[in-house]
């Protein structure tokens, strides 16, 4: 490609935490193939440490601290929803958003398909507007110059389609995530107490009930990989105390919980064995640094959304339908899932790990 070295490309990829996950191989993707491109992305700022270490310059050079972007722009589009009228709101949005639109981005990529998304691609200046031909909010494709078919089941081939708008190919390059220093230390100085034990994590949470595999169930697996010699931690995000609570009291107090910031959750990701859990960020980011995992799905489709480029056994009911409601209670066919079934597939996993 003609130019390379002035490119200034945009990614747009707003939340979630699996979400933004999805997007990182696109992201190598862009990089490998113009490595001298400028490359910002937009991010809701609760996420930027999945693409740049805390405290660390959001613009610069590329390092181990920022590894897949030369500049990180936070917005923080979830507040302005909530006071939109609000002259702080409006004084955000023009920092945030001005910000983005003097960094004179020649192409901006939507890899959310939202309408948010789309307007904020558009509103970057970008003269080329690359977006999915059927996105996830159809309107978002009203804004999008060059709108692109892609092929894949999987949403991170469906990524790399997107780019390859700009690349010319869908090669797959792993994911690089950031490395905070200070959260580096924290992990060790948090582990030091359970060496020499090997750690497995548990991701009781999900994105809404009907993903949320019953937490005693996680406590009785939890339990019984203590006795198999195995440190187990439980992380938990805003609100879901008590979930973690009962995992514990599931575990006969084999498992304890632990609350981290999300650049400490990738330090102490790296550190694991194998972490379970179901279509979750958490796990995605397992899977994104090639940590083996147990997926256990319900609702959602793992041909779509499961683990990808690591070590795996997804779990999932035949009886379970594919649905994106967002209902309270866990999908009947998830809860036909038992416990010695992930609990066999832990075990398989932990065994090829050591072999």
């Amino acid at each position: 490609m003609e130019g390379t070295a002035e490119r200034r490309l945009l990614i747009v990829r707003l939340s979630s935490m699996g979400d933004v996950i999805h997007a990182l191989p696109a992201a190598a993707a862009l990089r490998k193939a113009l490595p001298e491109a400028t490359i910002g992305w937009v991010i809701e700022e609760r996420w930027s440490e999945l693409l740049c270490a805390r405290d660390y310059p959001l613009d610069g050079p590329l390092s181990e601290q920022k590894p897949s972007v030369n500049r990180v722009h936070c917005v923080r589009t979830k507040a302005w929803r909530r006071s939109p009228l609000a002259p702080a709101t409006w004084a955000d949005l023009r920092s945030g958003l001005g910000e983005v639109r003097r960094a004179r981005y020649d192409a901006a990529i939507d890899f959310q398909g939202s309408i948010r998304s789309a307007v904020i691609a558009r509103w970057s200046g970008a003269p080329e507007i690359v977006g999915f031909a059927a996105p996830r909010e159809t309107p978002a494709r009203w804004f999008y110059k060059k709108k692109v078919q892609t092929k894949g089941a999987h949403v991170i081939e469906q990524n790399l389609a997107l780019a390859a708008a700009l690349t010319g190919t869908t090669e797959a390059p792993t994911a690089i995530l950031p490395r905070d220093p200070a959260s580096e230390v924290w992990c060790d100085r948090y582990l030091e107490q359970t060496k020499p034990k090997p750690l497995v994590l548990l991701n009781p949470g999900a994105g809404w009930g009907a993903k949320q595999w019953p937490a005693e169930r996680y406590g009785a697996v939890a339990r019984e990989l203590a006795r198999d010699g195995y440190t187990l931690l439980i992380n938990h995000g805003p609100g879901e105390g008590g979930l973690a609570q009962a995992v514990v009291e599931g575990s006969d107090g084999a498992a304890r919980t632990v609350r981290c910031s999300l650049g400490e959750l990738i330090a102490l990701t790296r550190r694991a064995s194998l972490s379970i859990g179901g279509d979750t960020g958490p796990l995605h980011l397992a899977a994104a640094l090639q940590v083996p995992v147990v997926a256990i799905f319900g609702p959602t489709d793992p041909a779509r959304n499961g683990p990808f480029g690591t070590k795996s056994i997804v779990l999932r009911s035949p009886e379970s339908i594919t649905s994106h409601a967002r209902r309270a209670e866990a999908e009947p066919g998830l809860v036909r899932i038992t416990g010695d079934q992930v609990l066999t597939a832990a075990r398989k996993l932990l065994l090829r790990s050591t072999a």
